[in-house]
This record gives C-alpha cells, sequence and structure tokens, in this order.
C-alpha cells in the first residue's frame, strides 16, 4: 500500500484483510450459500414489468420510507412466522449487511463491545471493527457438539464481557446449528441493556420445529431478529436485507442510515419477488433434500458432516482442508474454506452439483482422510 495512504489509513484498519470469498468461474460454485436455481420465469417477468415502470420514475428519489416494501415484509414474516409483525417493526437495506452496519452504527462505536460466539459469520466482526467498536470472540460449545451453543456458556460469557451489542445466529454460518429459544431468552436475560441480535439469514431452511426468534420479540425491546432475501428468495445479485424489531428501535436506525438508501430498482425487484414468493421458496424444499443427502452420503464416506438446518453443510474429517479444498477445485467443485482445521463448507446445489460434488469427495485418495494422515505420522514417529 501507498506509505499516504497507508498513514492516513485509521490506524484500527491497518493490516487487516477484507471479506474476500473466492469469486472463480468453475462448473460448480458451492462456495457461498447462493440459491442455485435460476429465477423462475414468471418471477424474471414479474421482476422486469416492474423494474420497466419504476425506470420511468428515477428522475425522482424513490421512497425514503419504503413503505409498501415494509408493508410486504410484514405480511411475509406473518405468514411464515404467525407472529403478529407490524410494518413499523421492519427495517430493510442494500442485503442484512447493510442492516447489520445499521445497527452497529447506532449502538456500537468507539468505547462500546460487540460479543459473538465463533465460528460464526464472518462479517459480524468486520462489520463491527469498521465502526471502531471492539470486537470479543466467544466461544461455543455444549457436552453434544462443539459447534452448539450452550445458554449457560453464553451467560457467563455475557456477564464477564459486558457488551453492548451480542451476535448469536441461527442456522448458524458455517456450522448449520441452530439454536433453541431458551439460548436466545437467556441471552437476552443476561444483557437487560445489551442489543441482541439474532442473524436469521437461513431460517426458512431450518428443519421442522425449529423456532425463530421472531416470537420473542413482544416485550424485548433490544432483541433484533435480521433476515435476508438472498438465500431462499434466490435474489443474492439483488442485495435485499431486512430485519423485525421494536419500533422505537427501528426509528433509531433512521439516524445513521443514507438518505434514500433503498432504490427504486430494488424496492421494486423485492416486492415483484414477494408477490410471487410461492414460486421462489418452492426450492427451498428441494434445497432441504440436497442437504439432507450430503450429510448422509459423507456420513457413509467417512467425512463427518454437522447436522445442518442452513442450505449448506460443514463437513469435517480431512487431513488439510485446504489440500482437499484445491483438489476439489482441480476437479472443477468450488467449496469454502471457512478456516476451521480439517472441515470445509459446501453449498447444498441442485442435484446434479450435488452429485458432482460427492462424486468428487468420493473418488479422492485415502491421503485426504484425516485418520490416514494420522495413523501415517504415528507410524513415522514410531519408526523413528
Amino acid at each position: 500500500m501507498n506509505e499516504a495512504i497507508e498513514n492516513l489509513l485509521r490506524a484500527d484498519l491497518r493490516g487487516r484483510t477484507p471479506y474476500g470469498a473466492p469469486q472463480l468461474d468453475v462448473p460448480v460454485r458451492l462456495n457461498t450459500n447462493e440459491n442455485s436455481y435460476a429465477v423462475p420465469d414468471d418471477v424474471v417477468a414479474a421482476i422486469t414489468a416492474a423494474v420497466t415502470e419504476t425506470a420511468r420514475h428515477l428522475n425522482r428519489y424513490p421512497d425514503r420510507e419504503f413503505t409498501e416494501l415494509r408493508e410486504a415484509l410484514a405480511a411475509y414474516l406473518r405468514s411464515q412466522t404467525g407472529v403478529g409483525i407490524a410494518p413499523e417493526q421492519v427495517w430493510a437495506g442494500n442485503g442484512s449487511n447493510e442492516v447489520l452496519l445499521h445497527l452497529v452504527q447506532a449502538f456500537g462505536g468507539v468505547g462500546r463491545t460487540a460479543l459473538g460466539f465463533t465460528p460464526a459469520y464472518s462479517m459480524h466482526p468486520i462489520i463491527t471493527r469498521t465502526t471502531g467498536t471492539t470486537w470479543v470472540d466467544g466461544l461455543r460449545g455444549t457436552p453434544s457438539g462443539v459447534f452448539d451453543l450452550d445458554a449457560g456458556l453464553a451467560v457467563r460469557q455475557v456477564r464477564a464481557t459486558q457488551p453492548d451489542i451480542v451476535f448469536v445466529c441461527s442456522p448458524n454460518n458455517p456450522t448449520g446449528t441452530a439454536l433453541t429459544l431458551d439460548v436466545v431468552e437467556a441471552v437476552v436475560e443476561a444483557a437487560p441493556t445489551s442489543l441482541v441480535v439474532v442473524d436469521e439469514a437461513y431460517a426458512e431452511f431450518a428443519r421442522p420445529g425449529t423456532p425463530s426468534a421472531m416470537t420473542l420479540l413482544e416485550g424485548r425491546p433490544l432483541l433484533v431478529v435480521t433476515r435476508t432475501m438472498s438465500k431462499a428468495f434466490a435474489l443474492a445479485g439483488a442485495r435485499v436485507g431486512y430485519l423485525a424489531a421494536d419500533p422505537d428501535l427501528v426509528d433509531a436506525l433512521r439516524l445513521v442510515r443514507m438518505p434514500y438508501h433503498l432504490s427504486d430498482p430494488t424496492q421494486a425487484v423485492a416486492l415483484a419477488a414477494i408477490r410471487h414468493d410461492a414460486s421462489l421458496l418452492v426450492t427451498v424444499e428441494a434445497i432441504k433434500g440436497e442437504r439432507d443427502r450430503i450429510v448422509a452420503e459423507l456420513a457413509g464416506l467417512g467425512y463427518p458432516p454437522v447436522p445442518s438446518d442452513a442450505n449448506f453443510v460443514l463437513y469435517g474429517g480431512l487431513a488439510d482442508a485446504r489440500e482437499t479444498w484445491q483438489a476439489l477445485l482441480d476437479r472443477g467443485v468450488l467449496v469454502r474454506d471457512v478456516g476451521i482445521p480439517h472441515h470445509l463448507r459446501v453449498t447444498a446445489g441442485t442435484p446434479e452439483e450435488t452429485s458432482t460434488f460427492l462424486r468428487a469427495m468420493a473418488d479422492l485418495p485415502d491421503s485426504h482422510r484425516q485418520h490416514a494422515r494420522d495413523t501415517h505420522q504415528q507410524a513415522l514417529e514410531a519408526r523413528a
């Protein structure tokens, strides 16, 4: 970096690495949890018509309050969760990352602290640090699973840290594990003056019976639940995220958002998609089927998967995750190395994509298995 630029750059940003999931042109891309199914033709037609109509009025600023979109999102959440979400409880942005940024801009900042339980969504600490907020890496784990989050462990960390903001994910990225509501309730109770953000980006993919934190919003003014249209709605390219919270909390976000932050075309695309949610969400069940297929077949191959409530699977048993990532890429399959030793994460794609991935895993030599590498190393040490 140019010395003058580096000297002027905020000291707390120097040496940091930006978000950067690989964007490679390969036959099977299963690394960023996108919906592998193209937007259906009827939805494409509706989006095209909506954007064409709004294009006539691009000389004017968009509806700053995105009123119609908030009403549509509230209605969708009511239909999905059974909770009486009102439009004034809904906020939206250019992807859930902007919504999260608004929250940290409003309630974080220099001298304030945010706590998350890692491994979790990698953008939480990045967003937090860009606002000058101190990030604290919390721990996950229960007697039954290293990637689960135990209420007692979470509460102890909240009390020790005394954070201003607490992030929890359900289902969690990159592990796919969902929370029970008692964990969220315990965190809220342990942090009565803290903002508690439940990131539910993958909620539509959860297995039957998995609860949503939307059901806990009433009477909890500092609880926020965030969602996205990138995954279940197959709109990653449109960049639309949203949240539900107390109306007063939503009102506070107006203090930090940029004027007219949601363009007319963005609002039009999102509205057209919500009005055709039946066409879009039909792929959710297909994706869940492929996810469960991945879990079953990886287990059979000797690569233990983490049970998932998301549209992806984290799996282990790898001698060297980076080596296996490259071996899969050499076979035309792009998955995600999330930095957890001996583990990779794979998105559940179409049946064809899933089959290609599973064949590639099955074709890997035994040296990719963690137990095989361990046994070889033990043999070398024994001979020495």
